[in-house]
This record gives C-alpha cells, structure tokens and sequence, in this order.
C-alpha cells in the first residue's frame, strides 16, 4: 500500500496509538535499501515510477497544515511518526526534517511523541544517528540475527552487514526500541521460532538493552505469497526467557487474532 501523501492519516498503529504518519520518499513510488517479503507496501521493483524526495520544507509546509487541521477538529495526536513508503533515513535532508517537526510538534501537538520507524542501516551515520536520538521513540528494526538469515527475510542492499548494525545501535546506550517482526516462510526458508533465529536474536538483545522491543506479526496483504503468522501466545512463549529477564516486550499480533 503506497502511501500517496507526504502527511498521512492519522491512523490507529497497533503499537503508537493514534498516529500521523510522515513519508519522507516519493507519494507514488517506493525507495528502501530493504525488500521485506513481508513489506505492506510491496516489492520494491514495483514502486519505481516516482523517485522525487519530498524537500524539508515541503514537509514542514504539509505537517503544519494536518496538525492544524487535526487541532481543530479536536483529534488528539499520539505520535507523530515517520514510516512511509521505504527508509525514512535515505531522505538526505532528515537531520533538518526531525529537527522541524520536533518544533512543530512542541508547538501544535505538544503531548505527542515522535517516534521514527527504521531498519538501522544509517545508524552508524553521525548526523542521521544524532538526529535519531532527538525522538522519541527511535524504533529500529533486527528480524533475525545473521547476513544469511536477514537475506532471506529483509533482503538489504549489497554491503549490509549485521555486524555494523549492532556496534551503530550500541551507541544508544539501550535508550532505543528494537523492533521484531515473527512469521513463517516455507518459500524463503525462514522461521521466527527456529532456535537459530530465536537464540541469535535473543543475544541481540542481551547485547544492545533496549528499554522496549516491540515484536509483531504480519497483519496486512504481503507481495510474497504464503507467509504465516504468529498467534499472540506463540510469540508470549517464544520470547519468555527475555520477559523473565526484566525486558520491556509489547507483543502484538495481528488484529483478528487480539
């Protein structure tokens, strides 16, 4: 689903409340340095009919009108959020675009947090990395815990590397949130529950100490075919060891099955 504004919704997030949404790629076309099989917005080869970033003062322009607009009619504003059509981060005018809405938000929607949804592959950029630690809620994404495993899953761009990821993340010092999707592919050879993803990714999170992760399943249409889910519960037993370790776990499934 391309989402065809630059502000959008708002919309109910499953894991941010009421949320106003912020696309910092092409309205109609989509740019990720990732190609999820699980990506609502599909195959990235299918978005490629519009490459124009929005500029930072068109999305200060289109933010301060939908804040208004949501101000008036009495809509209150749980979180402003950068997700869109790709990674927010390849927008190479984002340090600015943070720095405008947090303004904005200070003045429009002051209870509001602002939150950025990621996949960590420009961390290790220092203003990215800067800029991300001015949010809210810096919500970044590890579906799995090896370059094998996340190419099957997240199929990055040539040069990720898992690695990297992880000493960029350390720079947080646990004051982020890690972000985990859970499903099964027989096509792509991949399971949420096979130990050696669970246990990899378990030490992931020993590692990094997020103050929150936040692990989910698919709930919207996928460009590849065949993917399941995982039931609330499943999920609840999965990453149990974490939770009796003192980690701060939202699970949500998918919205038929809460």
């Amino acid at each position: 689903m391309i989402r065809e504004e630059t502000v959008f919704g708002p919309i109910f997030s499953r894991r941010l409340g009421t949320s106003l949404g912020i696309n910092l790629l092409p309205e109609k076309g989509k740019i990720c340095n990732f190609d999820c099989i699980y990506c609502e917005c599909g195959w990235n080869r299918d978005g490629r009919n519009d490459t124009v970033l929005p500029s930072a003062e068109k999305v200060k322009n289109d933010l301060e009108r939908m804040l208004c607009l949501q101000k008036d009619k009495g809509v209150k504003i749980d979180s402003i959020t950068f997700s869109g059509d790709g990674e927010s981060t390849l927008n190479p005018e984002f340090p600015t675009i943070i720095r405008n809405t947090l303004a904005q938000r200070d003045r429009l929607a002051p209870e509001a947090k602002v939150s950025v949804l990621s996949n960590a592959t420009r961390v290790h950029i220092p203003e990215v990395f800067q800029a991300l630690t001015l949010v809210d809620n810096p919500i970044m994404k590890i579906d799995a815990p090896t370059n094998e495993l996340i190419a099957r899953i997240n199929k990055p761009a040539p040069g990720y590397d898992i690695s990297r990821v992880i000493e960029s993340l350390k720079q947080f010092q646990g004051n982020f949130i890690l972000q985990t999707c859970m499903l099964r592919s027989k096509e792509y050879n991949f399971d949420s529950s096979w130990p050696e993803v669970l246990d990899g990714w378990m030490a992931i999170v020993r590692e990094l100490k997020p103050r929150q992760i936040m692990v989910y399943t698919i709930d919207r249409p996928t460009p590849a075919q065949g993917l399941q889910l995982f039931t609330p519960e499943e999920m609840t037993r999965l990453v149990q060891p974490l939770i009796d370790e003192g980690f701060n776990i939202q699970i949500k499934g998918a919205l038929t099955s809460q």
